[in-house]
């Protein structure tokens, strides 16, 4: 009798140590809560996915790092002064995005600490200037402005109503609309 409740407790052990208990965070592309494939975010560390607000302040802090990214290289590589002079301007705006993003993220309840990891896609994408220069580079950095801009502006105007979203962010989103508009307007007419 002993001996098979043995058994089946070093069976049972052996199968729960076969779950373990590690953790792993993983950046995925999941979609926030208003269905908006460009609020791509991140699941949290214990699986689940990430809230509304978590996942649209990672999506936002890794725009933010995209375009200072992606803008530094073409200020220093671009052949057009235009570009150039683009860039800085984007470098300017999406640090103060940043820690605008920072502030409001800290302030929603709970806290929000955003990821400003990229996604493979706007990895892949920053790869891809890197191995262009000249006007192959100023072309391919308009474009790729134009379609951070617009993801992003689609992003903004879904969660500045999405009720999933603390209020801080969602302010943030709507203060944020007019110049992510702006800065496509200007991306689209470097990219003609």
């Amino acid at each position: 009798m002993y001996a098979v409740r043995w058994t089946m407790l070093g069976i049972a052990a052996v199968a729960l140590a076969g779950c373990g208990s590690k953790t792993e965070t993983h950046r995925t592309d999941t979609v926030v809560a208003t269905g908006n494939a460009a609020s791509a975010g991140s699941t949290s560390t214990s699986g689940a996915p990430a809230s509304a607000g978590q996942s649209f302040a990672n999506a936002a802090a890794a725009s933010d790092a995209f375009e200072i990214a992606s803008s530094q290289f073409a200020q220093q590589h671009a052949s057009s002064p235009a570009i150039k002079k683009f860039a800085e301007s984007m470098i300017k705006a999406h640090t103060d995005s940043t820690a605008k993003l920072k502030s409001a993220a800290a302030a929603a309840s709970p806290a929000i600490t955003p990821d400003p990891a990229l996604t493979a896609t706007q990895q892949q994408k920053l790869d891809g200037l890197k191995a262009l220069d000249g006007t192959a580079l100023d072309k391919a950095y308009a474009t790729a402005q134009v379609e951070a801009h617009q993801q992003t502006l689609d992003a903004l105007k879904a969660n500045a109503s999405n009720q999933g979203v603390p209020q801080p962010l969602r302010s943030f989103a709507t203060q944020l609309i007019p110049t992510v508009t702006a800065h496509l307007n200007m991306a689209k007419s470097l990219a003609k």
